[in-house]
């Protein structure tokens, strides 16, 4: 096999609660692809460790784990990831290790290997690999030691795994009372997990977002996420979240940070999403009415010229810029037109396209600057119930917040792409929005915000419209293309206004009703 360079880090005398709390953070880390070997003689804790990190994974701590020492291999399904467990005592040679699946299972899932010295030089070069040593005896309590070797991508991975458990123990959580539990992700890059005490009475989340690549240039030699200024790391989350709050908004409290690894640990608002809130009994218009005077009062913030997320690290609100509203609303034909017309868009089609937007545009990067969370929406907003004005509304996923038009948060929260807003209550809310920003600041023009919130509902929901056609396509999750019927009525009731009749006639042309109506096939 490859020889790859790797990372060493030793973690003595660790008490079966250390060990096991190790055990649920590698679960949390764990990706399809992995190889985790343990070594270790009879008694070393090698099952103890394997059974726990299954365990978490699986977020089921009864699940039944029997030793695969007759059978090699045992498999489990969840719904994060699948794992094969292998026991490799009793592997008669190396090569046979193939006969089990192993290639196999790393295409769908991970493999933890016990016993992987009967494999010799048949397992992947990247991978961790796991010693465990009887450690001192601590107050009367027998413990391990650790030492964790990382091949190939684990050279900085294992990097990591030491900097979480680190970071767990510095937001105040003791190795003997606190479970990890990871939460299932959605469309994000970023992958978190629940903290609980045992006794139930503290919690927290963790995030891990390594920082991210950029990937290819498409533009001016840029990436897509520099063009459409897109949060690439913890840190503007740190210094949007500290502004929020000092600003009397209902932000995750950070408890903890490790910037360079990409680890937060976060004040948990709870599981109440607004969609949860609505099943539980609460009114949808109380709900985005609570939501709309949390944005009429951040009308009244002021966007500092840096937002400190450390003592020495600060973040600067990007512009939204016209080169942020063009590389969103290309989405459409970069991901949408191929899907339903089953070609590339042509460059007549390309061209006339930028130029409906193109006067729109200009007009809409001539808006006051004012702080856009970008994401204001359903998934995002948090009911608390028990707190009081505008902190009944906790908020989430503002990383990638920007400087520039108020109205592009309000139309995000009126017209949500995942739940149906009657345009009754859409048409109230932005009434009463217009009525109090009124009171409150002399000169307000609500015929131009009108204007403002129908183009920015427009460039929004058309960038939805490639978004879910990229995540069905590119990402495999399907499930997104359900909600695009309700995202054409948003845009339809956004293009009806008179001064968008231009870029109404285009969208006709391109998209008439009979193709609207069509979901896309994948």
């Amino acid at each position: 096999m490859e020889t790859c360079l790797s990372e060493t880090q030793s973690l003595p005398d660790l008490s079966e609660p250390q060990l096991l709390r190790l055990a649920q953070e590698l679960g949390f880390l764990l990706r399809p692809g992995d190889t985790i070997c343990l070594h270790g003689d009879l008694g070393a804790g090698k099952t103890t460790f394997t059974r726990a990190l299954i365990r978490s994974v699986a977020n089921d701590d009864d699940l039944d784990i029997p030793s695969p020492t007759f059978t090699l291999v045992q498999n489990y399904e969840t719904a994060r990831l699948g794992i094969a467990h292998f026991d490799l005592y009793r592997l008669g040679a190396p090569e046979e290790i193939d006969e089990l699946g192993l290639e196999h299972a790393l295409t769908h899932g991970a493999a933890l290997i016990e016993w992987p010295e009967r494999a010799e030089d048949a397992l992947p070069a990247d991978r961790l690999d796991i010693f465990l040593n009887d450690g001192a005896v601590v107050s009367d309590c027998e413990t391990r030691s650790l030492r964790l070797e990382g091949h190939g991508s684990w050279e900085t991975r294992v990097l990591r795994l030491v900097a979480l458990h680190r970071v767990v123990r510095e937001a105040g959580f003791v190795d003997d009372d606190v479970r990890l539990t990871p939460i299932t992700g959605d469309a994000s890059a970023r992958h978190y997990a629940r903290l609980t005490s045992i006794t139930g009475d503290k919690r927290a989340l963790v995030m891990d977002w390594p920082r991210q690549p950029d990937g290819p240039p498409i533009r001016d030699q840029l990436a897509y996420s520099q063009i459409a200024h897109l949060a690439e790391g913890t840190m503007p989350f740190v210094a949007i979240a500290e502004a929020l709050r000092a600003a009397n908004f209902s932000a995750p409290q950070i408890f903890a940070r490790d910037l360079d690894n990409g680890f937060l640990v976060l004040e948990d608002l709870g599981e109440h999403e607004f969609k949860h809130a609505m099943m539980e009994g609460s009114s949808q218009e109380e709900l985005w009415r609570a939501a709309t005077d949390v944005l009429i009062a951040l009308r009244g913030v002021p966007i500092p010229s840096k937002l400190s997320a450390t003592a020495d690290k600060a973040h600067v609100l990007p512009p939204f810029d016209t080169g942020v509203l063009d590389i969103e609303t290309e989405l459409l034909l970069d991901w949408y037109w191929p899907a339903i017309r089953g070609t590339e868009a042509p460059p007549d089609i390309r061209k006339s396209y930028q130029a409906a937007w193109s006067e729109i545009f200009d007009t809409l990067s001539r808006e006051p600057h004012r702080w856009v969370l970008r994401d204001f929406h359903s998934p995002n907003l948090i009911w608390l119930a028990d707190r009081p004005g505008v902190q009944r509304v906790g908020l989430i996923d503002f990383q990638d917040a920007l400087a520039g038009p108020a109205a592009y948060d309000l139309v995000s929260l009126l017209q949500d792409a995942r739940i149906d807003v009657d345009e009754a209550i859409e048409a109230r809310l932005l009434t009463h929005y217009l009525a109090k920003v009124q009171q409150s600041e002399p000169g307000f023009d609500p015929d131009a915000f009108r204007f403002t919130y129908a183009a920015l509902g427009a460039q929004r929901n058309t960038k939805i419209l490639g978004i879910f056609a990229r995540l069905a396509k590119r990402d495999g999750k399907l499930r997104y293309l359900a909600h695009i019927p309700r995202v054409w009525r948003y845009l339809t009731r956004d293009l009806a206004h008179p001064e968008l009749a231009a870029l109404a006639q285009w969208y006709d042309a391109a998209f008439p009703p009979n193709i609207r109506e069509k979901i896309p096939a994948f």
